[in-house]
């Protein structure tokens, strides 16, 4: 009963919880603006005032389309929201904070003592013997005559 008194009182559980219903309540806000605002601007253009009243039968059975035309909109609208608002400025302050790490040098493998060199070296940093300078991608460092 201990641990699951440390799991209710967690700090991640609880912002989890805040975030579910501030998430719920963004979602209620944004179906009330695409019934109330978008879906009237739409009709305004197109001339049909209320999509939710779309609908068509096939035997009986009633296929309500309307809704779904908003329930598409009201994604739409929060998908935006949330790249425009969210998504796109985190990844720039991402990028400000932790710039992207260079591409390592290219190296080559002396010959001799089978070290990890840069491919323009002349020399073997670690038994300090000569070695061809090599061209990025020409194959393995060989030992200058």
């Amino acid at each position: 009963m201990h641990g699951f008194k440390r799991f209710l009182l967690r700090g991640n559980l609880v912002d989890l919880a805040v975030a579910v219903v501030v998430g719920a309540a963004f979602g209620t806000m944004v179906k009330s603006m695409v019934q109330d605002l978008l879906t009237p601007l739409i009709a305004a253009i197109g001339g049909q005032p209320d999509f939710s009243a779309l609908r068509f039968t096939v035997h009986h059975s009633v296929f309500r389309y309307g809704d779904f035309i908003n329930a598409l909109i009201a994604f739409v609208v929060v998908a935006c929201a949330l790249y425009f608002f969210i998504v796109l400025p985190f990844s720039k302050l991402l990028e400000t904070w932790m710039p992207t790490p260079q591409e390592p040098a290219p190296t080559a493998t002396c010959p001799h003592c089978k070290s990890t060199i840069a491919v323009d070296a002349a020399a073997c940093a670690f038994c300090t013997r000569d070695v061809e300078p090599q061209l990025v991608g020409a194959g393995p460092v060989s030992h200058r005559r």
